[in-house]
């Protein structure tokens, strides 16, 4: 059955997969990445795209991700995390974090920050946080953290992940 709404220039829905994956990369997303340490104590991170406040009080996070990732087994086991809230001039650190996992921390952009987990630098804002929930669905996970501590860099524009990419806001809608 041929869907009417569609234009010969978008992607016709054809499953569920294709339905959420289409769907979801036309929603743009704050872009945040997660640091940790592993049980032998290397850094691990990723880039994010699901970061949310769960609640001011007490101040919770969540951030999801996949249990078959790097970092799994460093969030699974570990008790903090740092949250970094990336910006504009940090796409490049976003980028690096979501590629090659053994290469993450390779470089100057980063340095050891509270409780010795990895802080990277020049971030609009960092938040320290204690895990205080992982919950498994199906292969993924929900983390909820609750933040002990924090800073602010310098202001940015936002980094937006859409479309497959990087971006800052445009005009106001």
């Amino acid at each position: 059955m041929e869907d009417s709404s569609s234009t010969p220039h978008e992607p016709r829905i054809v499953d569920d997969l294709s339905a959420f994956k289409l769907a979801f990369r036309r929603l743009a997303a704050g872009v945040s990445v997660v640091t940790a340490r592993d049980p032998d104590g290397r850094p691990v991170g990723f880039t994010a795209t699901s970061l949310a406040s769960l609640a001011a009080v007490p101040p919770l996070a969540t951030f999801n991700m996949a249990r078959v990732s790097s970092a799994w087994r460093a969030i699974e086991q570990t008790d903090h995390v740092i949250i970094h809230i990336l910006g504009a001039r940090n796409a490049g650190v976003a980028a690096h974090m979501a590629a090659d996992h053994d290469r993450r921390f390779d470089g100057d952009h980063w340095s050891p920050g509270p409780l010795g987990l990895p802080l990277l630098d020049d971030v609009p804002a960092w938040m320290l946080g204690r895990i205080v929930g992982r919950y498994p669905v199906h292969d993924n996970a929900v983390i909820v953290a609750q933040i002990e501590d924090g800073g602010l860099g310098a202001p940015d524009e936002a980094l937006l992940y859409h479309e497959r990419t990087f971006l800052r806001p445009g005009d106001p809608a």
